[in-house]
Order: structure tokens, then C-alpha cells, then sequence
């Protein structure tokens, strides 16, 4: 009988595992004048309605040495419904120099409402641990905004701007701005993000990194409907960052 029990139990872990679908989407990324500076890796699995989001970012050369070989991990998982990410939970955590921030987000769709929490560590202790519940309810996270991209222009194909509420952009109150190009001024998008595009779109964001606090990440989506090319526009002392999909 325990052997029965322990074979149906193997076959239903490789059945999941057999069933889930797993998918890679990486970039790599070049700023200004100072080239190739890191990658952004993503693995993303969908199994059962549930998915993950698994993000890790590696900074290269002059950029490493200048940011202290900071890493940064970001993890996003909730439910995938109708080709749509909702999370449940959000992640963001970065490591320099002995110093760990992390910020961890917890989304309550019934209530309309999501908890922050935001914990630093200093050499290995914990020297902050503040909770709080946002202002503002958002169905995104950062990571969802982009792998939702697609289905966001298409459920809004009638407007050429919308707003959305995202989990992670407190800076400017979770609303983050989504204008779609249009043919009168597509040619713009191509100049910086090539013609072999389903959609163009940009993002207003709010980030101190910007010459005037805030700037535009322009979009291309590619046919199978994710990121193909990100270009950060109007940053401080370099130039412009570009993400191209590897």
C-alpha cells in the first residue's frame, strides 16, 4: 500500500511538472555612452491557472563597479486568467555592500486593497520593518505592467491614453500613463525602436534618475505579444538605456 501511495504521488509531481509551462525572456542592456552595462533574465511559469515571475538583474563592467555590484531580485505570483498575469504577491529586493532592502507586497482583490511591507538589513541585522496599507488598489505589479502590456492595448485599443494603478510606483501615486502611437507619429517610435513591432506604446514614470524627476520608457511588443525593445529616454549624464530582448 505505501508503495502505491508513493507512485501516485511521483506521478502526479512529474504530471504538474510535465503540464506547466515554462518560458524565458531576457534582455540585455546598454546605456549612453558606457555600452553594455548588465542583464535582466525572466522566467516565467504558468501551471494550473498560478503563475511565477522570476526576475534577476546583473550589472557588467563600469556599471557594477559604480553601483557597488549591486543585485536586484524581483519575484511576481498570482493567478493567470485569460492570458492575463493578477498578482497575489510582489517582491523587489536589492543587496549592496552589506546593505538588503526589500519591499513585499501583498494584494487583497476582494477588499480592494494591498499591504506593503519594507525591511532593511544592515551587515545582517534588521534595522527597519514598517507595514503599511497603500492608498491606492492596483490589479499590476511592475513585473505584470510589462508582461501584461499586450493584453492592457488591446483592452483599451479605442484609446490613445489610459492610465493604470501599479503596485511599486508609490513615487507617483500607482498611476502610471500608457500612450499607444498612433500612424501619425509611429515613425518616431521606429526611429528608436526598429519596424518589426505588433504595437508601440511609451510609459510616463516618476524616478528621481531622470534629468527632470521624470521621463518616458518607450515600447515595442513583439507577435508573441511581450517586450521587444525598451528605450529609457532623457536620463541624467549618460544618455539613453536601452533593453533589447536576447
Amino acid at each position: 500500500m505505501k508503495k502505491i501511495f508513493i507512485y501516485i504521488f511521483l506521478v502526479t509531481i512529474v504530471s504538474n511538472i510535465a503540464s506547466a509551462k515554462v518560458i524565458h525572456i531576457n534582455y540585455e542592456a546598454k546605456f549612453g555612452i558606457l555600452g553594455r552595462v548588465g542583464k535582466i533574465d525572466n522566467k516565467i511559469i504558468i501551471n494550473g491557472g498560478k503563475y511565477t515571475i522570476d526576475t534577476t538583474l546583473k550589472l557588467y563592467g563600469i556599471a557594477k563597479m559604480l553601483l557597488g555590484n549591486q543585485k536586484e531580485h524581483y519575484i511576481s505570483k498570482g493567478r493567470f486568467v485569460s492570458g492575463k498575469f493578477i498578482p497575489n504577491y510582489y517582491s523587489m529586493s536589492s543587496v549592496k555592500k552589506g546593505k538588503k532592502r526589500v519591499k513585499e507586497y501583498f494584494f487583497n482583490h476582494r477588499k480592494h486593497r494591498i499591504i506593503r511591507l519594507k525591511k532593511r538589513w544592515q551587515n545582517g541585522k534588521l534595522v527597519k520593518n514598517k507595514k503599511v496599507t497603500l492608498k491606492f488598489y492596483a490589479t499590476d505589479d511592475l513585473l505584470t505592467l510589462y508582461f501584461n502590456m499586450n493584453r492592457h492595448i488591446q483592452e483599451h485599443k479605442n484609446q490613445h491614453n489610459f492610465t493604470l494603478n501599479v503596485a511599486g510606483l508609490e513615487r507617483q501615486k500607482g498611476k502610471v500613463t500608457i500612450s499607444v502611437a498612433t500612424k501619425r507619429d509611429i515613425k518616431k517610435y521606429r526611429d528608436d525602436l526598429g519596424s518589426s513591432a505588433s504595437w508601440y506604446a511609451k510609459a510616463h514614470i516618476v524616478q528621481k534618475s531622470f534629468k527632470n524627476k521624470s521621463g518616458d520608457i518607450l515600447l515595442s511588443v513583439s507577435k508573441d505579444g511581450y517586450i521587444k525593445k525598451a528605450v529609457i529616454k532623457d536620463l541624467v549624464m549618460y544618455g539613453d538605456a536601452v533593453l533589447y530582448r536576447k
